[in-house]
């Protein structure tokens, strides 16, 4: 087992359970925390932005309204994004369906990620796009059946009236790939931009985009979801 793979187990392990602590304490504390994940996620992609528009606060760059706008723009869509829908939607789910739901719909996403880098690191093959040349096909294979982990763990507590049944199964898949979806957005971004990672704030992870990338997609499509079926 590499490092980095440890690492990546270790953080998640400690932010579920930062997660389980915010989310049973009470509704200030969970709204504060997602509003905070907001700012830190806006801050990181701001940074990114930069990369990738090159823009700068320099007069020649202020001069090409294009690159300026194009800046602007996409900052403007990622605030409004991540707070109107994402964190906004996290709460209705939260509200909605409960505490024990919103930590099942987060662990779906986690165990999506560490089955892709499992997989893809242990067994490797083909390439699964050249937007992030990390990503292989057994990557998301592992993706796929990992995801199913937190359905066999949870299947037991009553509280959430789990079946092992199609729509289940379903869902699962569903969230499982938005969230790879959405790993690939912010990769099409960090390659455009030249850069690895979004941030240094999580060890084996980078920042807190690089963790929460497929999650931010994830938890308003479940939103919708569990509105629609």
């Amino acid at each position: 087992m590499s490092s980095n793979l440890i690492k990546r187990i270790i953080t998640s392990v400690c932010l579920l359970t930062l997660l389980i602590i915010v989310i049973f304490t009470n509704d200030f504390i969970f709204i504060t925390s997602i509003l905070i994940t907001g700012l830190i996620i806006c801050y990181e992609s701001n940074n990114m932005f930069l990369k990738l528009t090159n823009f700068n606060s320099s007069k020649k760059n202020l001069i090409n309204k294009k690159i300026s706008f194009k800046f602007l723009m996409l900052n403007i869509l990622t605030f409004c994004y991540i707070f109107f829908i994402f964190c906004n939607f996290s709460y209705e789910i939260y509200r909605i369906h409960g505490s024990i739901f919103f930590i099942y719909l987060i662990s779906i996403c986690f165990f999506t990620d560490i089955g892709g880098y499992v997989f893809g690191k242990s067994i490797g093959g083909k390439k699964l796009t050249k937007i992030s040349p990390n990503k292989t096909i057994s990557g998301t294979i592992g993706s796929f059946l990992f995801s199913l982990i937190p359905l066999i763990i949870f299947f037991n507590l009553d509280y959430l009236d789990l079946e092992l049944d199609l729509w289940n199964f379903i869902f699962i898949f569903l969230v499982s790939l938005i969230s790879q979806l959405g790993d690939l957005l912010i990769s099409f971004f960090k390659r455009k931009a030249n850069i690895k990672d979004t941030g240094r704030i999580l060890p084996g992870h980078g920042g807190v985009l690089d963790r929460l990338d497929g999650i931010i997609f994830a938890i308003p499509f479940s939103y919708i979801l569990l509105i629609l079926f």
